[in-house]
């Protein structure tokens, strides 16, 4: 099983768009429509549910932090949050079990601050159109920096991972 990437490996470079292969990964999330607006209370309130939801159940993180978007970008957005786990976990209030898909994603790495993340969006969108392939309607963000309110926001590093048609 693939974990989400964490650094450049099958990159030319992490920061310049590529297609790699990825396998299905075991996740545990907490899915909803939500808001823009409403999104960093629903991440911030999904972490603090699910790290403890998966520790009473045996089950071990194994990869950082994700989030799920399917449909276009719209406001609300339909996202899952979660985390890679070593099994699948038993539903528990908002806690599902869930996969992150297998198949020929477009990568590349986004850093700097959230405010510039849908401009490394649009780069990666723009990328798979020049190369000739279609994106399905899901996709999704690995947070390989945990964002927390004292850092450097030029320090923050998001994997995006836009899956391809077949």
């Amino acid at each position: 099983m693939q974990q989400p990437a964490s650094g450049p490996a099958g990159f030319e470079s992490e920061f310049e768009p590529a297609i790699v292969a990825t396998e299905s990964v075991t996740t545990a999330v907490i899915r909803g429509t939500v808001a823009q607006d409403d999104l960093p209370s629903f991440y911030d309130g999904s972490f603090q549910t699910l790290a403890p939801t998966i520790a009473s159940q045996g089950a071990q993180i194994t990869g950082p932090a994700f989030g799920l978007f399917r449909g276009l970008p719209s406001d609300p957005v339909d996202i899952e949050v979660g985390f890679p786990t070593d099994r699948p976990i038993a539903p528990s209030g908002d806690v599902a079990a869930g996969t992150l898909p297998a198949g020929r994603v477009a990568r590349m790495v986004h850093t700097g601050a959230f405010d510039n993340l849908a401009q490394s969006w649009a780069r990666l969108f723009a990328w798979v159109g020049d190369q000739g392939h279609n994106p399905t309607t899901t996709q999704w963000e690995v947070y390989l920096t945990e964002p927390t309110p004292d850092m450097n926001p030029d320090d923050l590093r998001v994997e995006l991972n836009l899956p391809l048609e077949r």
